[in-house]
């Protein structure tokens, strides 16, 4: 019996499309849950929201960015069509900011950075993640499709400020307090603002190449959906 032959929820396509719907949905549901509670927070509390938003929203944040992770396993298994590296850098820039710099120093959990960076990421993921979800079923909307490769045009930029005023703002912290930093054989120390330095000049690195891989993605997304429109 071919594939052809199979009922269609047991054709491997099927599966691949149902599986990739359901991980789009459950990430759009998290970072609709995150922003919705930064939303309300604010208008409820005012500025004083904004100083424990970790306190508030980290754990689900921190769930988010590690089921995201599961993206590197898609694209190299070939289940979603994308570049490795690009996407590879924007993960891996999240999780250093996030685990390596918010999460491992309480201290700069309660600056306004963190609440800034949190609505960026989110802004920018349930865009992108509503947009895959309905492009794995078929569905496409023009201003969607729109928004999805131009929203990142301001907002990436705007992150990568972000990450880097927080690294900013974790440097005295992390000199004073020693925190990550650890003692190696025969002598050698690990300091980790050194670390932080070394990345907060490779930050801007990789927000050029990421910058070109999203801005070609973006023109030959809306080429292709601009022919398809034509055709229908």
């Amino acid at each position: 019996m071919g594939p052809s032959a199979l009922p269609a929820w047991l054709q491997p396509r099927y599966r691949k499309n149902a599986y990739l719907f359901i991980y789009y949905l459950i990430q759009f549901c998290g970072h609709s849950w995150i922003f919705t509670n930064m939303t309300v927070r604010f208008f409820s509390f005012g500025k004083d929201s904004m100083a424990d938003t970790f306190y508030a929203i980290g754990l689900v944040m921190r769930i988010c960015q590690i089921i995201s992770l599961l993206e590197l396993l898609h694209i190299y298994v070939g289940i979603e069509s994308s570049h490795l590296f690009p996407r590879f850098l924007q993960l891996t820039e999240r999780v250093i900011i996030l685990f390596g710099v918010i999460t491992s120093q309480e201290e700069v959990q309660e600056k306004y950075v963190v609440c800034v960076l949190f609505i960026f990421w989110n802004l920018l993921d349930m865009v992108r993640y509503t947009y895959s979800m309905l492009s794995v079923i078929g569905t496409s909307y023009a201003l969607l499709t729109w928004l999805s490769q131009t929203l990142w045009m301001l907002i990436y930029p705007l992150c990568v400020l972000a990450e880097a005023f927080a690294i900013h703002q974790s440097l005295p912290y992390f000199e004073s307090l020693g925190t990550n930093s650890t003692k190696l054989p025969f002598d050698i120390s690990s300091y980790f603002p050194y670390v932080l330095k070394l990345y907060l000049m490779m930050l801007f690195v990789g927000m050029y190449f990421t910058y070109s891989h999203l801005y070609t993605e973006r023109r030959d997304v809306l080429r292709v959906f601009s022919i398809k429109k034509k055709k229908m």
